[in-house]
């Protein structure tokens, strides 16, 4: 038997212990045996192997290797270069990562420092560290739960329990036994757990778990084991890093053998190999992607999303998937008032018109309701105006206030004398108020009750009653109305009860009841009967506007969104449609109990078309997540409690709260909300597939430049050419030319259709789309173009081919980054200036070759010779060849779009 299933008695006499908790002795004894009440966690990395982490990446290795040839073959510039970037973009991937801990450090709230624990039959206040099993502690309303607990005293004892179970209400406890044992968590409910929050009472609790025990703890545990998945660009790039290093080593080895079998000088033919070899890996390829990265992460920071982890901002762009809790992500987790049903009709909060006070409709319904909803009201406001209570109560105060029924102003007038607090027995509270001077505001003063059938004519007390409508309905008689009293009609009251509760609304009933004096005997029986009913109040956690046009946005982007909810269903349901999550009717919902009866072949049948999970428990957020990965989608789980944790960790992007955020789940998660608001994922997201596009148009532009080079030096001596470029050649092509317009693609503005295509498929080939034939066919045209000038140069005697030949490689590389800056659209179309670094990398790149040509201390070291300028507009015009192209390249698609 589990705990919630045994009663008072046996748990004391199990656990060893009594009402009055253990003796210091014993509790010193325990705490040897079971440990301090604390959760493990693993040890932490320090800032050095944080470091060292950032050099573990295939494609870094392989810039280490090339860093190593170049400086061993006496080339220390490019051994510098490269050693420069590779540090560089350890150091920004070290800063960030380095940065978000310390956040996290700052961030951390969830704590229960202290315990007020019963000791030798005394209370004292002692470090919830030294909690045992058997204690017993005092619950009061304020306190953090510090341990998991079966409750033994309860008075109007309420926990919230959403940072564990996901229920937005406040949870009413009792001592009863329960039967049982497979009740999900947020239904047992004489149990209180370690980190959830008394809203509200009083009441006692014998410790039954304490660390790592406890639910909480069971959670860290299944944390610590659940392994993170390596995101989309980390398998991309060590797949595209594996096979170009091996495609280099290959296409270098036969440029060697071709040269030396034509008879070129061995030595020279290796140097040219190894230079062919260090220019085609591409080593500014992870110092573009961390600036990108990095940018994106700034960026970010700004639009309230703190990245904890750099390769996250781009995985948003390629989630299929966004899983999101429903209490404070989706929702407000603020209890509100949605309905009134009052005189006969159903109103919306928002559509009410309460009359004034004086006039013919003084004591009107509505005027009677928010008076009894003000004052039958336990919540109060403190200092700084903030309404501190059961998120119940809070609503009703906040409701009544909006419409000028402030409480402090109503209880000068109608001071509370009595009352009879809720209990979930009876499902009602009673409050007895002196009728004052301003009765006259509730038609209940002799001036006011002319009317025969006026609803109290000049009482001195009044008390209000409210509770469970099917409850209510049987201690009434009469209905208040804008006519006067009237005689109940049940029938048509329990319709408009389930109709309201059908759309999701929890539903309270409010009545009214006159007394010449106060009663002696304040009973339910005496007190709670023959009541008049005022009105029904619906209220919800309701969603967060922006959350709804997230949820569209993440529809046109062909992202499906999931909501994952320990909530009831019909909540869950009614959130889900008004959002949009769930279409009207739809059926795609399934309860944690169900998805418990389904074995987990028959659940990865329907995985893909559920919408909303409700009354789920932790493990089966994370066989959520497990299921749809394991068919193949790309999963972005949101969530604020400690319940998501193992999920945030598990999906391949888990993104959580920062403000209601738990430290486990900030913990878990590799990109905190600071806003706590759902729309800014849909931000992260047009980040994260900008920063891919970027990416890919850098892959792109340098595959095609490096295909450029291979190809020349392959295809020239098989047409009866010398080898057209030295090493120095290729190697300053490889700094200059792929670097400063490379890194400045980082920061290229996104496309217009960014957010209205559909997500990258998971395992989309980073060739995908044309990346690959383009590469190689423009290549090819670049190589065509320089093998025509060495061709047409030597033919004609020009002196100054090989200058001609290096500069017309270097400035068609140029033509095609401008080309390449957008997919579809024109360069003309997005403008030359859009993006102010790429246009000042380019006119560098250009002014430094030219220094290279006509520079006189720079033509030695370069080989070049200075050009005439015929040779340089003959340069310049077949430059230009490239850029035309590719123009013509992306018309063509545009053509093929439209049709």
């Amino acid at each position: 038997m589990r705990w919630h299933q045994k009663t008072v008695e046996d748990v004391i006499e199990e656990l060893n212990s009594s009402l009055k908790g253990i003796s210091s002795e014993e509790a010193r004894e325990r705490i040897l045996e079971y440990g301090p009440n604390e959760l493990k966690v693993k040890e932490k990395k320090t800032p050095f192997m944080m470091f060292l982490d950032q050099f573990r990446d295939f494609m870094i290795l392989v810039l280490i290797a090339a860093a190593i040839i170049s400086g061993f073959i006496g080339e220390l510039s490019d051994t510098i270069a490269i050693i420069v970037i590779i540090v560089l973009n350890a150091v920004v991937g070290f800063i960030q990562e380095y940065r978000a801990e310390k956040a996290m450090a700052a961030l951390k709230k969830m704590t229960a420092p202290t315990a007020t624990v019963l000791r030798d039959g005394v209370p004292a206040n002692i470090p919830a560290l030294q909690l045992v099993p058997g204690d017993a502690v005092i619950l009061e309303a304020g306190k953090i739960v510090p341990a998991d607990m079966r409750v033994i005293e309860a008075a109007q004892l309420k926990l919230e329990e959403a940072a564990l179970t996901g229920e937005s209400e406040a949870v009413e406890k009792d001592v009863k036994a329960l039967h049982d044992e497979l009740l999900p968590t947020g239904d047992r409910k004489n149990m209180a757990y370690k980190g959830t929050f008394v809203t509200y009472g009083r009441g006692r609790g014998i410790v039954v778990a304490t660390g790592m025990g406890t639910e909480i703890g069971k959670i860290a545990t299944m944390l610590q084991e659940e392994e993170e998945v390596k995101t989309p660009l980390q398998k991309r790039l060590a797949s595209f890093g594996q096979k170009l290093a091996i495609a280099v080593l290959a296409i270098c080895a036969i440029v060697f053998s071709i040269g030396v079998m034509r008879g070129e000088q061995p030595m020279l033919m290796l140097l040219t190999a190894i230079s062919l070899a260090v220019a085609a890996i591409p080593e500014a390829l992870p110092a573009v992607i961390t600036i990108s990265l990095a940018l994106g992460a700034k960026k970010l920071v700004k639009q309230n999303a703190l990245i904890r982890k750099l390769p996250a901002v781009e995985t948003l762009g390629s989630v299929t998937y966004i899983c999101s809790d429903k209490t404070g992500t989706l929702t407000l987790n603020k209890m509100t008032v949605e309905e009134l049903y009052v005189d006969g009709k159903i109103v919306g909060a928002d559509q009410c018109v309460c009359p004034k006070e004086e006039g013919e409709h003084a004591g009107s319904p509505l005027q009677v309701l928010f008076t009894a909803l003000s004052l039958s009201n336990d919540a109060q406001s403190d200092a700084s105006g903030n309404v501190i209570g059961d998120p119940t109560e809070v609503a009703l105060y906040n409701i009544a206030k909006n419409f000028g029924f402030d409480k402090k102003t109503l209880e000068t007038d109608f001071p509370r004398v009595a009352e009879m607090p809720f209990d979930s027995d009876r499902k009602c509270m009673t409050t007895f108020h002196k009728a004052g001077v301003r009765g006259q505001g509730l038609g209940i003063s002799d001036k006011q009750n002319t009317n025969p059938q006026s609803p109290i004519p000049n009482p001195q007390f009044i008390s209000f009653t409210k509770g469970a409508v099917d409850v209510l309905i049987d201690k009434t008689t009469n209905v208040l109305t804008s006519e006067g009293i009237k005689p109940i009609d049940r029938n048509d009251l329990m319709q408009t009860n389930e109709r309201m509760s059908a759309d999701g609304l929890r539903v309270l009933g409010v009545a009214i009841r006159k007394w010449d004096q106060l009663p002696d005997d304040i009973s339910p029986e005496n007190v709670e009967t023959g009541l008049t009913i005022l009105g029904l109040v619906g209220m919800m956690d309701p969603p967060r506007e922006e959350a709804k046009e997230a949820v569209l946005l993440c529809k046109t982007a062909g992202i499906k969104p999931v909501m994952i909810t320990g909530d009831h269903p019909l909540t869950a349901k009614t959130i889900a449609e008004r959002l949009g999550i769930l279409e009207a009717g739809s059926r795609a919902i399934i309860t944690g109990r169900e998805l418990d009866n389904l074995s987990l072949e028959e659940f990865e049948e329907r995985v893909e078309q559920i919408r909303v999970y409700a009354r789920v428990a932790p493990e089966q957020k994370l066989k959520i997540v497990k299921a749809l990965q394991d068919k193949g989608q790309f999963i972005a789980m949101t969530g604020d409690g400690v319940n998501d944790a193992p999920a945030l960790k598990r999906a391949d992007i888990g993104v959580a709260m920062g403000i209601t955020g738990t430290d486990v789940s900030k913990e878990a998660a590799h990109m905190i909300l600071l806003d706590d608001n759902f729309a800014t994922i849909v931000k992260a997201v047009r980040e994260g597939r900008k920063i891919y596009d970027n990416i890919r148009k850098f892959i792109k532009y340098l595959l095609t430049t490096n295909s450029g080079e291979i190809w020349t030096l392959f295809l020239a001596p098989l047409v009866g050419l010398p080898i057209p470029l030295l090493p120095i050649h290729i190697l300053w092509i490889n700094l200059v030319t792929d670097g400063l317009p490379a890194l400045a693609l980082s920061v290229e503005p996104a496309e217009g259709d960014v957010m209205k295509r559909p997500p990258r498929h998971p395992k989309e080939s980073i060739f995908a789309h044309g990346l690959g034939s383009h590469a190689i066919w423009v290549g090819l045209l670049m190589a065509g173009i320089v093998l025509f000038v060495q061709a047409w140069s030597i033919r004609t005697e020009h002196a100054h081919w090989q200058t001609m030949v290096f500069t017309v490689l270097c400035l068609t590389q140029l033509g095609h980054v401008l080309a390449i800056r957008s997919e579809k659209e024109s360069l003309f179309k997005i403008g030359l200036f859009s993006n102010s670094y790429l246009f000042g990398a380019v006119v560098l790149t250009f002014v430094f070759q030219m220094a290279t040509v006509y520079i006189p201390f720079l033509n030695p070291v370069f080989k070049t010779e200075p050009l005439t300028l015929n040779e340089l507009m003959f340069t310049l015009a077949l430059s230009s060849v490239v850029f035309l192209a590719v123009e013509i390249e992306k018309f063509i698609r545009r053509r093929q779009g439209k049709r």
